[in-house]
């Protein structure tokens, strides 16, 4: 605890009990001595300031100097800087002139010229500016030899024809830019040497001025300080100590020694300041003595209390602060002990942590602390005009009104936000409880549902809102009633008139009321109602799924004995996945659904229509004896579903194949009946697509054969066990072979050569074709890399593999990855590639011919509008089908379209190649007609790559071309 005013300030205490005239005494010998010491202080340090100002003039001037050097020798810094910019420059223009004998398009020859002239005038300005700045004539001769020597070189630039300059006329120019760099670098050595040379001289002279300064200066500060320490040591010493022991007996300080002094007049006067301070020290402990017994009862109080007493004095300044005070503010004791005032506390205080305690102090009222305390403030006025604040400490009520505040909230919080509508009863049925979910559920307005009406009252509100149609009070009553069964509330549902059911739950309470929730179920029971339909039925087509077919089967199964039979028709729709593919699944979802229903209308009531996945339906058609019953409607759905489809952004036509199994003659079970039906529709797809196809017992060992010939493939394409063949391309210009088309070929272990046409579809269907055609790319390219440069490689494309966007990476990659160059390789496409998706493959096309692949189009004529493809994308070469050369030397016309084809291909600078070439006189006719390329038995049959160095060395190495 801190005591009052008097004890807390000596000066005070000494000045109110110590003798007018002493006072006056003590205070007239310290403004003597004061004066008198100052006079002399000022005169000697006047002399002082002189000397020191002399030297600090001196230094300052040198310095200066020393400024002007260095900025001189900016100057001659900048100067090198531009001469190495003029380097910089003449580079620049070498390189672009360098580049714009390399360029041959007239609009970047313009620019790079522009560029030349620019930089010509920025080394002419940087070598002005490295003129201006250079400190030496040598350098100025320098800078006008580079000018010259540039000058000349630009002469002999202009006057160069990159296109037809002889070598010694190029060796002249470099021998002239080597010229130009050595005159620049010797300027910028000059430059260099002359700021150096400079620099170092005129920092030799500063320095040597400088030292000679300082030493005089020294000199002068120390004889001006020797005159100041005498005369201090004579006259000013004793004055020092007689006033220095006048302000500690002002001050308070008392105990403090007193010196002696000499015989002279300052030696009395300190003798009397020690009788003086003797006096005024028995004073003050007298009137200490007394003001201790009482300073103890008020401080024994004020410990004890429970309370924390602040005394605030009429200035502001703390007076006195209790124990408990000084617990509830941390920092006060300090400030206290500092004399901060309540006035000026931000100035004062030194420190954020006593803001609290100002704010606190400074009203009447309630205040958190930093460590979340709540102390409650009163404060009452003081006679002196000061206040005396008394805290409270009201942290756990605070703390029990905030969880009682914090607990409601949360109450309201978790009614609003409830999902369900809650309405709280007491034991008179009165509404107590009530959130905003239920007016929500109900459509009610705000306000309409308020705490104090009755449960009935609540019911009529409902029913003014137009919820219950066709109910009345009554019937409402008469429904709760009824969800009240053997003194238990069970779930009530209420249907309202906007289509949304509501679930009713009631509890009892203690008090003798209920508690009801009312939660809008009408989502869930949808949901429900949904996933038991899904359960069954197919998401996209809404007809039954697997499951559901699979109950169907075996109740027609069940009733087939005592009945008749029944037919499982297999559908599938032939070209569906380009649909997908090139217009999406979205397109294809609303195929699929517009299939669906009319494969429903084609079917009668007690038939089924299911959807098994993709683009496969089944059809269960119940009382069929003969198979013509079936054949029937077999044909009605073909006509049926292969009319085109306008869907909402395309018009779309699709075929479809139809394999049929008979109950129970082909089966009793449903995995049996569906297999077989699968079975027979296998068939219809290899034989004739668009069509229907019985099944037989035979199709099952077909079946089996095919899959072990997918699997075989699957394990061929895992092991790279095929082998790529080539076929000559044989130019009729040059009577020499150009090429080689790569041709795949399949050496199976126990079949031998499996056929293209035999297993390329089905790796088409499997969609193994993208990985096997980019194999037989990669395989082909690192091939014909090791052929000679001239010969190219074409390699076969298929319409699957256009549908994979990693076409082009695949092209680029293997390109890459075996050097070979992209004007040797040639894609071959047909035209159903461009009919699929003729936007997307044309892009794909542009790619591929940016990469500088050739493309041909293959089988030209045999397709839909060869036409209008080659007007859409140029082509490099167009192959005629081998069906025309077959026919060629017969007079049916063929003649005509060969001809056609070829003087098209002539028009449009395409190469025409004829395939299928056998004999003489079908070569002498196309020879004839102009045909660029042949390929065909009469040149080669397709080898294996062992053989291919032999035949271009049979037909490339022959001194006569063939007839």
């Amino acid at each position: 605890m801190r005591r009052p005013g008097a004890m807390r300030d000596p000066e005070r205490a000494t000045d109110e009990r110590t003798p007018l005239g002493l006072t006056r005494l003590a205070r007239g010998i310290t403004g003597l001595s004061t004066t008198i010491r100052g006079r002399i202080f000022v005169a000697f340090l006047g002399m002082s300031l002189l000397s020191g100002a002399l030297g600090l003039y001196a230094v300052v001037a040198i310095s200066h100097v020393g400024v002007l050097v260095n900025r001189t020798y900016d100057e001659s810094l900048m100067s090198i800087n531009y001469a190495r910019a003029t380097a910089a420059d003449f580079a620049k223009m070498r390189s672009a002139f360098a580049r714009r004998t390399h360029v041959r398009d007239a609009a970047a020859a313009t620019k790079l010229d522009a560029e030349i002239a620019e930089l010509s005038t920025t080394l002419a300005e940087d070598l002005t500016i490295a003129v201006e700045r250079s400190q030496s004539d040598r350098s100025v001769r320098t800078a006008g030899a580079v000018q010259a020597a540039v000058a000349a070189w630009e002469e002999m630039r202009r006057s160069l024809d990159p296109a037809t300059a002889r070598p010694e006329r190029w060796d002249a120019l470099d021998q002239q830019a080597n010229a130009v760099d050595s005159q620049i670098d010797l300027l910028v050595n000059y430059t260099a040497g002359d700021g150096f040379t400079f620099r170092q001289a005129a920092r030799m002279l500063v320095a040597r001025e400088m030292h000679v300064n300082a030493i005089v200066a020294g000199l002068a500060v120390f004889a001006c300080a020797l005159i100041a320490w005498l005369l201090n040591r004579r006259i000013t010493g004793p004055l020092a100590d007689a006033s220095v022991a006048a302000e500690r007996i002002a001050s308070g300080r008392l105990d403090d020694r007193i010196p002696a002094g000499g015989r002279d007049e300052l030696g009395s006067l300190l003798r009397s300041m020690a009788v003086m301070r003797d006096n005024i020290q028995a004073m003050m402990q007298r009137e200490v003595s007394q003001r201790r017994v009482a300073e103890a009862l008020v401080t024994d109080a004020l410990q004890s209390s429970r309370e924390g007493v602040v005394v605030v004095d009429a200035e502001g300044g703390i007076a006195l602060a209790n124990a408990q005070a000084l617990r509830f503010f941390h920092g006060l004791e300090a400030a206290i002990a500092a004399g901060v005032s309540l006035s000026r506390p931000a100035e004062e205080s030194g420190t954020e942590t006593l803001d609290e305690c100002f704010r606190a102090l400074a009203r009447d009222g309630e205040i958190r602390l930093a460590d979340g305390r709540w102390l409650r403030v009163s404060r009452s006025a003081t006679q002196q005009g000061g206040f005396v604040a008394v805290c409270s400490d009201i942290s756990l009520l605070k703390e029990q009104e905030d969880r009682l505040t914090e607990t409601n909230l949360r109450l309201d919080a978790a009614l609003d936000n409830m999902s369900q509508g809650l309405c709280l009863y007491d034991a008179q049925h009165r509404l107590m409880v009530v959130n905003r979910r239920y007016s929500e559920i109900y459509g009610l307005p705000a306000g309409v549902i308020v705490p104090g009406i009755s449960a009935q009252d609540v019911l009529r509100a409902s029913l003014a809102a137009g919820n219950h149609p066709g109910c009345d009070l009554a019937s409402l009553l008469r429904q709760e009633h009824e969800a009240h069964r053997g003194g238990t509330w069970h779930t009530q549902f209420q249907e309202l008139s906007n289509g949304r059911t509501v679930s009713i739950d009631r509890r009892e309470t203690a008090d003798g009321g209920f508690v009801a929730t009312y939660e809008d179920v009408t989502e869930r029971r949808r949901a429900e109602a949904r996933i038991a339909f899904l359960a069954h039925h197919d998401t996209v087509t809404g007809l039954p799924n697997r499951e559901a077919l699979g109950q169907q089967i075996e109740m027609a199964v069940a009733q087939a004995g005592r009945d008749s039979g029944f037919a499982v028709f297999a559908i599938d729709l032939d070209d569906f996945r380009p649909v997908n593919e090139m217009l999406g699944h979205g397109i294809g979802d609303e195929l699929l659904a517009a299939v669906g229903e009319r494969l429903t209308a084609c079917v009668r009531e007690i038939d089924c229509v299911a959807r098994l996945g993709a683009d496969e339906f089944i059809v269960v058609q119940r009382g069929v004896d003969r198979p013509e019953e079936a054949a029937v409607l077999a044909r009605r759905i073909i006509e049926v579903l292969s009319a085109p489809y306008s869907l909402s952004s395309h018009e779309i036509s699709v075929g479809l194949t139809i394999g049929i199994t008979l109950a129970p003659g082909d089966g009793a079970s449903c995995e049996k009946l569906l297999k077989n039906a699968e079975v027979a529709l296998d068939r219809g797809k290899t034989e004739a697509r668009g069509s229907f196809r019985f099944f037989e017992p035979e199709m099952d060992a077909r079946l089996q054969a095919r899959r072990i010939l997918e699997r075989d493939l699957r394990d061929a394409l895992a092991r790279e066990a095929f082998e790529v063949y080539y076929q000559p391309i044989y130019s009729l210009g040059t009577d020499r072979i150009c090429g080689f088309e790569a041709l795949l070929r399949w050496d199976h272990p126990t079949r031998g050569f499996v056929s293209p046409t035999e297993f390329i579809p089905i790796a088409e269907e499997l969609g193994l074709i993208v990985p096997l055609g980019e194999w037989v790319l990669r395989r082909a390219c690192e091939e014909a890399a090791r052929w000679p440069d001239g010969l190219k490689v074409a390699v076969n494309v298929s319409a699957v593999q256009f549908t994979s966007a990693s076409l082009v990476t695949a092209v680029r990659e293997a390109l890459r990855r075996t050097g070979l160059p992209g004007r040797r390789l040639e894609l071959e496409i047909t035209e159903s590639v461009l009919v699929a998706n003729p936007g997307a493959t044309t892009a794909i096309l542009h790619s591929l011919k940016a990469l500088g692949v050739r493309v041909s189009m293959d089988d030209f004529g045999t397709g839909y509008s060869s036409l209008s493809y080659l007007r859409s994308f140029p082509f490099d070469k167009i192959k005629i089908d081998q069906s025309f050369v077959r026919d060629l030397c017969v007079k049916d016309g063929t003649d005509f379209i060969v001809r056609a084809v070829i003087g098209l291909g002539s028009s449009l600078g395409m190469t025409t190649t004829a395939e299928g070439v056998e004999t003489e006189a079908q070569l002498a006719h196309l020879r004839a007609e102009g045909c660029d390329e042949i390929q065909g038995y009469l040149i080669s049959r397709p080898v294996p790559v062992s053989q291919v160095a032999e035949v271009i060395n049979r037909w490339n190495g022959a001194t006569r071309a063939i007839a």
